[in-house]
């Protein structure tokens, strides 16, 4: 018997099957929650991260942050948006990390072969043209993830709302290998 190179691979393919003959998607989801919960054990944590750390990262399928950094439940605050870049937003949510919750660590997360490299501003207009009204918010498309690592731990060390800006690092994702590399900020 071979083991497939995903160990979910099998149980993907068997449960998009069942997807599309027993109804949607998420109620193939909803459905493993309930069987989650049933063996659910409640940890006993609260919402302060055990590591004292928020990890921004791209919201790609392909990056399983958990295990690629070693982290266990409760370890983190995981922040994931398209592309992993530091918006309004994701300061928001890094200075209630920081400031309610104790987290006094940053890593920034961007990967090779990201969504974000392959469309431009250009997709606002685009959507304006479809709806009928502008987005309020930028693409944050790029086409170098390096540069753009770099510019997101310049938003996050010149925030005047977060305390602790002093550990902020940042890294691509390669998504064939499964290594980071680090990114080196602007001297």
């Amino acid at each position: 018997m071979s083991t497939p190179a995903h160990p979910h691979a099998e149980l993907s393919a068997s449960a998009a099957g069942q997807a599309r003959t027993r109804g949607t998607v998420t109620d193939r989801l909803v459905e493993a929650n309930i069987r989650y919960a049933a063996e659910f054990d409640d940890p006993g944590m609260d919402a302060r991260p055990v590591l004292q750390v928020a990890v921004v990262a791209c919201m790609d399928a392909r990056l399983d942050l958990h295990d690629a950094l070693g982290l266990a439940l409760g370890d983190c605050h995981t922040i994931r948006n398209a592309g992993g870049v530091v918006t309004d937003d994701v300061i928001r949510s890094l200075t209630i990390s920081q400031r309610a919750l104790g987290t006094r660590s940053v890593i920034l997360i961007h990967h090779t072969n990201c969504g974000l490299e392959s469309i431009t501003e250009e997709f606002r207009q685009e959507l304006e043209a479809e709806v009928g009204q502008r987005p309020v918010w930028a693409v944050e498309a790029y086409k170098d993830a390096d540069q753009d690592v770099r510019q997101s731990m310049q938003r996050v060390r010149t925030s005047p709302f977060l305390l602790h800006t002093d550990d902020v690092r940042g890294f691509v994702f390669d998504v064939t290998s499964g290594l980071l590399r680090e990114i080196l900020p602007v001297a």
